[in-house]
C-alpha cells in the first residue's frame, strides 16, 4: 500500500479558516432557504445599517433637538425649548455682506472667509490636479515612483499636516530661514492676515491635491490612445488636442473632483486650526471652527447656537451632493 501524501503546511494552517467557513456556511445556508434573497440581503445591510444609525443618524436627531433648545446644558431634560430662535440670531442682518451688521458677526465672518476659501481652494486644487495628471499620465522616467510621491501627503493626518507646514512657515520656521540665508525679505507668513489665509489654501492643496489628481489620472488613462493618434496624424496642436478631447471626456471625472473638493473645503478645520488656530483675529475663522469655538471652547458655550450653525452647514453640503448627481445625470442623458 502507498502511503498517503502529508498534507502541505499552507493546508494545516488554512483548516480552521475552512472549518470556522464551513461551520458559518450551514446556518446561512439554512436562512436562505427560509427567506429567500431578500432575505440575504437583509442579513448583511442590517449590521451596517445599525453602525450608520448609531453614529450618524442618532447624533443628527440629537443635533436638531439642541438646535431648538437654550442654555448651556447638556442633557436635553434640563434645556429649555426655544424653537428657531438660535437660527433667528444666526440670520439676523442689516447687511449679509457686512458681518459687523449682524447679530451674530462672527458667523457671519466665518461664513464669508470659508466662501472665499473655497471659492480659491477648490480653483487651485483643480488646476494643480489637472496639471499633476497630466504630467504623471506623460511619458517620464520613474513614473511610478513620482505618483508615490504626490499621493503621500494624502496618507498623512491632517494634524500632521497641520504641524508641519507651522514648523516650515512660523517666524523662525524653515522657510524663513532659507530667505535669510539668500538675503531676502523674511514673511510673518501665519502672524499677517493676507498671507495666512493664503498659507491655509496653499496647505490645503498641498495636503489633498494627489486624491484628487489619482482621480483625474484614472480618467486621463481611460480615453482610448486612437483619439490621440488619429489627432497626430492630422497635426493637431496639443492646446487643441487638451480642449477637445481631453478636457470633454475627462468631464464626469472632473465634476467628481469639483464636487468633492467642494464639500472637503466646506468642512476645512484639522490642518487650518494647528496651523493658525483661526487667526490672526478672525482672518483664518472659518465655519467649522466657529461651530467648535462656540460648541465646546468658548467659555460661555452655547450648543444650541452651535447646532444651528452646523445644520446650516449640513444644508449645504445636501445641496453639493444633489448638485453632483444632478449634474451626472444631465450628462449622462446628454
Amino acid at each position: 500500500m502507498t502511503a498517503s501524501p502529508k498534507p502541505s503546511i499552507g493546508a494545516v494552517l488554512t483548516a480552521p479558516i475552512v472549518w470556522l467557513a464551513r461551520a458559518a456556511d450551514m446556518p446561512l445556508r439554512a436562512w436562505q432557504r427560509l427567506t429567500g434573497r431578500g432575505g440575504m440581503i437583509a442579513f448583511f445591510l442590517i449590521p451596517n445599517m445599525a453602525v450608520f444609525g448609531i453614529f450618524v443618524i442618532v447624533p443628527l436627531v440629537i443635533n436638531f433637538f439642541y438646535s431648538v433648545t437654550g442654555g448651556t446644558a447638556l442633557f436635553l431634560s434640563d434645556r429649555p425649548f426655544v424653537g428657531a430662535e438660535h437660527f433667528d440670531r444666526l440670520l439676523t442682518c442689516t447687511d449679509h455682506f457686512n458681518p459687523t451688521t449682524c447679530r451674530e458677526d462672527m458667523f457671519w465672518t466665518a461664513v464669508w472667509n470659508t466662501s472665499k476659501f473655497v471659492v480659491l481652494q477648490v480653483s487651485a486644487m483643480t488646476v494643480v490636479a489637472m496639471i499633476t495628471a497630466l504630467i504623471l499620465n506623460s511619458k517620464i522616467p520613474g513614473k511610478a515612483f513620482w505618483r508615490a510621491v504626490f499621493f503621500f501627503p494624502v496618507l498623512l493626518s491632517p494634524v500632521v499636516v497641520g504641524l508641519i507646514w507651522k514648523w516650515i512657515l512660523q517666524r523662525q520656521g524653515l522657510l524663513n530661514f532659507a530667505l535669510y540665508e539668500l538675503d531676502m525679505t523674511q514673511v510673518n507668513w501665519l502672524t499677517e492676515r493676507s498671507w495666512a489665509f493664503a498659507a491655509t489654501i496653499g496647505v490645503s492643496v498641498w495636503a489633498h491635491v494627489g486624491f484628487y489628481a489619482l482621480i483625474l489620472l484614472a480618467g486621463l488613462q481611460a480615453i482610448p490612445g486612437d483619439l490621440y493618434e488619429a489627432a497626430e496624424m492630422d497635426g493637431t496642436k496639443p492646446g487643441r488636442v487638451f480642449w477637445r478631447i481631453t478636457l470633454p471626456l475627462l468631464y464626469p471625472n472632473l465634476l467628481v473632483v469639483i464636487v468633492l473638493s467642494l464639500i472637503r473645503a466646506v468642512q476645512v478645520f484639522d490642518e487650518v486650526f494647528v496651523l493658525t488656530s483661526g487667526g490672526p483675529g478672525t482672518a483664518t475663522l472659518y465655519l467649522t471652527q466657529y461651530i467648535y469655538e462656540v460648541g465646546f471652547a468658548s467659555v460661555l458655550r452655547n450648543p444650541g447656537l452651535a447646532s444651528a450653525a452646523a445644520l446650516m452647514m449640513g444644508g449645504v453640503l445636501v445641496v453639493l451632493t444633489l448638485l453632483q448627481l444632478g449634474l451626472t445625470r444631465w450628462r449622462d442623458r446628454k
